[in-house]
């Protein structure tokens, strides 16, 4: 027994899978219910009635006989003769009323040629029957019956029921067949569901309305358009009584029984029905994915309609055959005649009548369902089904982007367009990248508040309030309601836009676009071009930058990270920088092989160039000779194995950096001194071997970095650089410091750390205006008194060398704190007690003053 409950789920599941039938499966589906019933009405006549009844046939030896039967007994007439057969006969014999199963039931069923001499007229008188007596009983008429129902009826006549039951059984699974196939059921059961849930789905219901009020914002538009231009032209002239309605100078009127439609505010999403939208959207993405790549539910369909199609003309024509065949009376010759002396009977099939009628109404339903087979291969093959345009529903709706689809997936939603047009109307929402992205937009807003927001708002290194937003689905339109914002910072944000509401955010100066191709409205691009001074972009491809970057006119700083290699973009496709007139400041990190021609559009007025490759080797440099106004250069991991020459060139330049290069050998130093402003010369973190004398044309130099390197001197050319404030030779090879650097009075910054100096002179203490003195990791035994002169020391890093003892003269370094002596604890107690006390007590006050006690 089935439970209420499970019948309810079976007529549950009919009904979703309705809407997969189209008109001409569901009335084919009637069809063979109909042509079943047929079938099964023949089937039960055929059980329940006799089949078919025989009465023998006189053979012509059998008549003769009795004819001179007839003739021998002329004395007493036919009559006296056939009287005394019949009276001589058993009762079981000839009489009707003693054997009513008899061979001869009826008299009329049987006609036995006589001459008319021999038969009297008294004869007729009576109720006699006239034949040859067989002895036959019941059972024997039954075999018989049985026998010929066999012999004689064409086989169609018998199982002609069976038949259109088992033809109408293949064509109901035939018509069914694609939706039990396992490799197809899976994907319509998957299919039905996400259709029905896209349906009924709040978030349509809401997509689909704002479109309904965007179409009726536009109408508005329109008519307001269309009132103004009747007013322009003069229709508040025309006659009151004419047909035409009068517009008064004031504006359209509008009656109380009209009322203006007004647009209703949208309701939001709850937090669940936001979460069911969006695992719809990733539903519908990896469904579309699974199902597009095939299109085996077209192509089971297409042959399960030509299956069908060709078994109903296989069925006609066998059926309009043998439809002759069925008849009302037959002769059979069962071969018996040993047991009823009679070869030959007369048989009538009772059902012939009634199964001619079922018949003829088979063949008219079969020509009815081959019809509407002819017709769905005609829509199978009209247009193609693998392919399915929303042409119609991008139209109808804002969401221009819903794109077309193929294969199955396409052929599915064509068999649900047959049921309901709406269905994939409202499916193609969930195709849409707008409406996820506005549904995204929705509960994004709903969860990123102005209070939550404030909380994630901080100061930077450069006391400037900044808000970093890291993988979120848009922009939360709350940050543009933050004004007193100085740095936005936007991180793997693939869908941001900007809107005009970022005018409001007038101490917005600095902007952060990392792998985030922002989109901006008009309104906003004015202000950013307007407004904004720095701008850094990441990126993978040079495609991703935003093309607005590059009309940014008021822009000061550009910072750009990514590939710009000419192998990965085809061309070192930074868009023209022309129009950013007022740009200073360019910093390219990327894995350039030649400077971009396209910074030539700026050239004249930058002032500042940082290429930091990845390794990469930079191999044509001339176009920097362009860049005349051009004063910190920076070149940083770009192989370099020597000083370009196109450096030269740039009179202006102030600042040179060749951080993390190739370079040997620096003889190109010499051309410096064409450099009047060079101040500024970073070598660091190269192979230089030696320093040429010829360092010393560069008069102007002020700082020098020639850290990790492979030096192993220092020249005394280097110290008459006067003007020397910063020099920095650490972990080097160095064994020895010249005394010659008595001679650098303005030196300020002195680091040796990490080489093999055994002694530190006391010349170096003589340079009275250091201020870090770093010492570190040599081979040093010892530090003279002398240390005690440096009156401006601030740091000193002694650690990692040979000393047994710190001279007491350090408490001559008043600037010097505890913080700023770098040495192992066991040389800090070496020193005397007052100055430990002296140390200790600046570094407690620095301490307190520190955490704001």
């Amino acid at each position: 027994m089935f439970t209420l409950t499970e019948v309810a789920s079976l007529n549950d599941i009919q009904a979703t899978y309705r809407i997969l039938k189209p008109w001409w499966d569901v009335f084919m589906d009637y069809l063979a219910i109909v042509m079943l019933m047929v079938a099964i009405f023949a089937g039960t006549m055929q059980l329940t009635k006799d089949q078919v009844v025989c009465l023998p046939e006189p053979l012509s030896d059998e008549r003769s006989e009795t004819q001179r039967s007839v003739t021998e007994s002329p004395a007493k007439g036919p009559k006296t003769s056939v009287m005394s057969d019949l009276e001589s006969a058993p009762p079981s014999r000839g009489n009707r009323n003693h054997a009513p199963g008899g061979a001869f039931e009826s008299v009329s069923a049987i006609t036995i040629d006589r001459p008319d001499d021999v038969i009297d007229h008294d004869v007729q008188r009576g109720p006699f029957n006239f034949g040859r007596p067989t002895n036959l009983e019941y059972q024997q008429y039954i075999f018989i019956n049985q026998m010929c129902y066999h012999v004689a009826l064409p086989w169609y006549s018998k199982y002609f029921p069976y038949l259109a039951l088992i033809h109408t059984l293949i064509l109901m699974v035939s018509s069914n067949f694609w939706f039990k196939y396992p490799k197809t059921s899976s994907k319509i059961e998957h299919f039905v569901s996400i259709l029905g849930k896209c349906f009924e789905s709040p978030w349509t219901t809401k997509a689909l309305s704002e479109t309904a009020c965007e179409d009726s914002e536009e109408n508005k538009q329109r008519f307001k358009t269309s009132v103004a231009k009747h007013l322009s032209t003069g229709s508040e002239e025309e006659s009151p009584s004419s047909s035409t309605p009068m517009i008064s100078r004031t504006g359209p009127k509008f009656s109380a029984e009209k009322p203006v439609i007004e647009v209703p505010s949208m309701t939001i999403l709850d937090k669940k029905d936001g979460e069911q939208a969006k695992a719809l959207f990733e539903k519908v993405r990896k469904f579309r994915a699974h199902v597009e790549d095939s299109d085996l539910i077209y192509k089971l369909y297409v042959v399960q309609t030509v299956i069908k199609t060709v078994k109903l003309m296989f069925i006609l024509c066998y059926t309009l055959t043998f439809v002759t065949s069925i008849r009302f009376d037959h002769v059979c010759e069962p071969e018996i005649e040993h047991l009823t002396g009679y070869t030959h009977f007369y048989c009538t099939h009772n059902m012939a009548f009634m199964l001619r009628k079922l018949l003829i109404s088979y063949i008219a339903l079969i020509c009815v369902y081959g019809l509407v087979c002819i017709y769905t291969l005609f829509w199978l093959f009209r247009r193609p089904l693998k392919e399915y345009s929303f042409e119609k529903v991008r139209e109808e709706s804002s969401f221009s982007d819903i794109p077309d689809v193929k294969n199955d997936f396409a052929f599915l939603l064509h068999m649900v367009d047959q049921y309901d047009q709406l269905y994939s109307k409202r499916f193609g929402v969930f195709l849409s990248e707008v409406s996820e992205n506005k549904l995204r937009e929705l509960s994004l807003n709903h969860e990123w508040t102005y209070e939550k927001l404030k909380q994630h708002v901080s100061r930077n290194p450069q006391d400037k309030q900044e808000l970093h937003l890291f993988m979120l689905s848009g922009v939360p339109d709350a940050v543009f309601d933050m004004t007193e914002l100085e740095v936005l910072k936007l991180e793997l944000i693939p869908e941001a836009k900007i809107p005009a509401k970022i005018s409001q955010m007038t101490n917005l100066q600095e902007l952060h676009l990392y792998h985030c191709p922002a989109k901006v409205e008009q309104t906003a691009f004015s202000f950013l071009r307007d407004h904004l001074r720095y701008l850094h972009i990441k990126f993978t491809d040079v495609a991703e930058i935003p093309t607005w970057v590059y009309l940014l006119k008021n822009l000061r700083e550009l910072y750009l990270v990514g590939n710009l290699n000419s192998e990965n973009n085809k061309m070192i496709a930074l868009e023209s920088l022309r129009e950013l007139k007022h740009l200073k400041i360019l910093h390219l990190k990327s894995n350039l092989t030649k400077v971009p021609s396209n910074i030539t559009d700026v050239a004249p007025h930058l002032t500042a160039l940082l290429v930091h490759n990845d390794g990469t080797k930079l191999l044509v440099l001339n176009s920097l000779k362009k860049m005349i106004n051009l004063t910190e250069l920076e070149l940083q991991n770009c192989e370099l194995e020597r000083i370009p020459h196109a450096i030269f060139s740039l009179t202006n330049l102030q600042e040179l950096d060749l951080k993390a290069n190739n370079i040997r050998t620096i003889e190109e130093v010499i051309s410096f001194q064409h450099l009047k402003r060079l101040t500024c010369l970073k070598l660091w973190h190269n192979k230089i071997i030696t320093i040429p004398s010829s360092i010393s044309l560069v008069k102007n130099l002020e700082l020098l970095y020639l850290s990790q390197n492979k030096l192993e001197s220092l020249p005394a050319a280097l110290f008459t650089l006067q003007k020397l404030r910063y020099l920095d030779v650490s972990h080097n090879s160095i064994a020895v410091i010249p005394v010659e650097i008595t001679s650098l009075q303005n030196l300020q910054y002195f680091a040796v750390t990490g080489n093999r100096v055994e002694i530190l002179p006391k010349q170096v203490f003589k340079c009275t205006k250091l201020r870090v003195l770093n010492v570190g990791q040599n081979c040093i035994t010892s530090i003279s008194e002398k240390v005690g002169q440096l009156v401006q020391l601030t740091q000193l890093e002694l650690r990692g060398n040979c000393l047994d003892r710190l001279p007491a003269e350090l408490v001559h370094c008043r600037l010097l704190k505890k913080s700023g002596l770098v040495v192992e604890n066991h040389l800090f107690d070496t020193l005397p007690p007052e100055v430990k006390d002296l140390f200790n007590q600046d570094f407690n006050s620095n301490s307190t003053y520190g955490t704001g006690i």
